[in-house]
């Protein structure tokens, strides 16, 4: 959330408009009138239709060592990442306050604002808001549309509150977000919420050891990439 008195304050998507989709909707029927498109890709391009949403399972989650805990839907806007907008970027907040503080504050309609994800001092995830939607959480509406918010639990003065356990659970997350998104592990493309421009907060602060994240961030996307090679092999669906 970051220094301030509350959260990416004004991070609020009030802007409705259409954008991208509405340019979809013309190349697409132009596309269909000719039959240049294959069967797979109209397919694809449905659900880039204005008002066409993708079937959600109640309670999944993109992570799978992370509990489901649903923020208010006041504080986030439904999309269908990545088909509408690229994901290309990584967001590391600190919530500047307890985990269940952080958890009730993105339940709170009048809040405005929430991640996608909360990790907390002893290594524990909570994803409140699926990563194919757009959260408010970074103060700008470009970054929200293209990013995945990760708030730790803790205050940006207080080192001792980034634990080695949420050290190794948010690289975790992260190198499995990089992973499913072609994000290059590095520190152009996974940022922390003071770098998104025009914000007004300061976290992660100068207390969050950057050199030891992306490290950690490295080993577990390189271990994900080996074991996904290994699954693969073993199921026969290498190329």
């Amino acid at each position: 959330m970051g220094a301030s008195s509350r959260s990416a304050s004004g991070s609020k998507d009030t802007d409705r408009r259409i954008g991208r989709r509405a340019l979809i909707i013309g190349g697409t029927a132009a596309a269909v009138g000719t039959a240049v498109l294959a069967r797979d890709e109209l397919g694809r391009l449905w659900w880039r239709v204005p008002g066409v949403e993708r079937p959600r399972e109640e309670g999944a989650v993109d992570y799978r060592g992370a509990r489901w805990v649903a923020a208010s839907e006041a504080n986030w806007r439904r999309a269908d990442r990545p088909d509408d907008y690229g994901v290309d970027m990584v967001v590391i907040h600190v919530t500047q306050g307890s985990f269940a503080s952080a958890v009730k504050a993105f339940q709170d309609p009048g809040h405005q604002a929430a991640t996608h994800y909360i990790v907390g001092q002893d290594g524990r995830v909570t994803q409140m808001i699926r990563e194919l939607d757009v959260a408010y959480h970074a103060g700008n509406r470009d970054y929200n549309e293209r990013s995945v918010g990760i708030e730790h639990e803790g205050f940006v003065d207080r080192p001792q509150d980034f634990t080695d356990a949420m050290y190794a659970a948010s690289a975790r997350l992260t190198a499995g977000i990089c992973e499913r998104y072609g994000i290059p592990v590095d520190r152009e493309h996974i940022i922390g919420h003071v770098e998104v421009p025009g914000t007004d907060h300061t976290d992660p602060g100068p207390h969050w050891d950057w050199d030891r994240y992306m490290e950690l961030v490295r080993r577990a996307r390189t271990a994900g990439t080996a074991e996904t090679a290994r699954t693969a092999g073993a199921t026969g669906t290498a190329s």
